[in-house]
């Protein structure tokens, strides 16, 4: 792996003890085309991500190098784990979310709302009810690039809750232009979803807004968290003290559970998303355009498994 330069911007000191100061950003992979969806298997101690345009996933293990996880990839997005390990994706191919089960078979979960066709879901979570929380903006149908363009049955962008006992798929969010990047506070009690609509619109989003979750799966507020420039927020996670740690055009910022932006890390290509990985979950692993880089921090992921 190769280092590429310094990378961490302090602009606030508290973000000094989020970071390892003699740290540097390393390379893991160059070649893809638009990587995303970066997945740690700590059981299996490797990453996982999608490379959506050239529809694949890749698999990376520290010492032996990067391999092909799946290919054809039917263009995942969005990668996580459930409860029980599997892994769970947004499917732009499907205009769905699939499971992998354990021996390889691919369930669909959801690809139909109130009978009409998801646009193509981009990123996914999933609560430790079980329930299944993801996005459905319209980019893998808006061209052939990422997917296969076609005409959007839904009549907007929304964010969706998949009921684990009855299996009903719900709307919980319908006012976003372009949903994108979501992810749960700690405690769950939570979520933060991204809108990055001035993509296609000019003036138009590039915020994280912040939603209560009731115990009934309903979402309230939904106030602006914080605006996110350069760029776009796509991809993002949390660390154990709540601080939000996302995706923009200059590398990776990480804000504060008030907002506040506390640092960045920079990186050579635009960043996609990003997880938490390692023995000790203190490994940041970043998805860019071409590029997936790794940097230790001095913070600890807190996503499951």
């Amino acid at each position: 792996m190769a280092l590429v330069g310094e990378a961490l911007e302090y602009i606030d000191d508290r973000f000094y003890a989020l970071t390892v100061p003699i740290a540097d950003i390393e390379l893991i992979h160059d070649g893809g085309r638009w990587t995303e969806g970066p997945v740690w298997f700590a059981d299996g101690g490797y990453l996982v991500w999608s490379d959506i345009p050239n529809n694949r996933l890749l698999r990376w293990v520290p010492d032996q190098g990067v391999g092909v996880f799946r290919s054809p990839s039917n263009f995942i997005n969005g990668n996580t784990r459930d409860r029980q390990g599997r892994l769970v994706s947004c499917s732009h191919g499907a205009r769905g979310v699939l499971r992998t089960e354990p021996d390889g078979a691919v369930t669909v979960l959801a690809d139909r709302h109130e009978g009409k066709r998801l646009n193509s879901p981009n990123d996914v979570v999933v609560a430790s009810d079980g329930a299944v929380w993801f996005t459905d903006p319209d980019y893998g149908i808006m061209s052939d690039y990422e997917g296969y363009k076609s005409e959007r049955e839904q009549d907007g962008c929304y964010v969706f809750r998949l009921d684990p006992q009855s299996g009903d798929l719900a709307i919980v969010a319908d006012d976003f232009v372009k949903p994108n990047g979501l992810c749960f506070s700690p405690d769950e009690s939570i979520l933060y979803i991204a809108d990055s609509g001035v993509t296609h619109e000019p003036g138009g989003p590039h915020h994280i807004r912040a939603f209560k979750v009731g115990g009934n799966g309903k979402l309230s507020g939904g106030e602006v968290f914080a605006e996110i420039s350069p760029g776009v927020p796509d991809g993002f996670r949390t660390d154990t003290e709540g601080n939000v740690w996302t995706s923009a055009q200059d590398g990776v910022h990480c804000l504060n559970a008030e907002g506040e932006l506390l640092g960045k890390i920079h990186t050579p290509q635009m960043v996609s998303n990003l997880t938490f990985g390692g023995a000790r979950r203190n490994r940041l692993f970043i998805t860019s355009t071409q590029a997936v880089y790794a940097i230790f921090v001095g913070a600890t992921g807190a996503q499951r498994p």
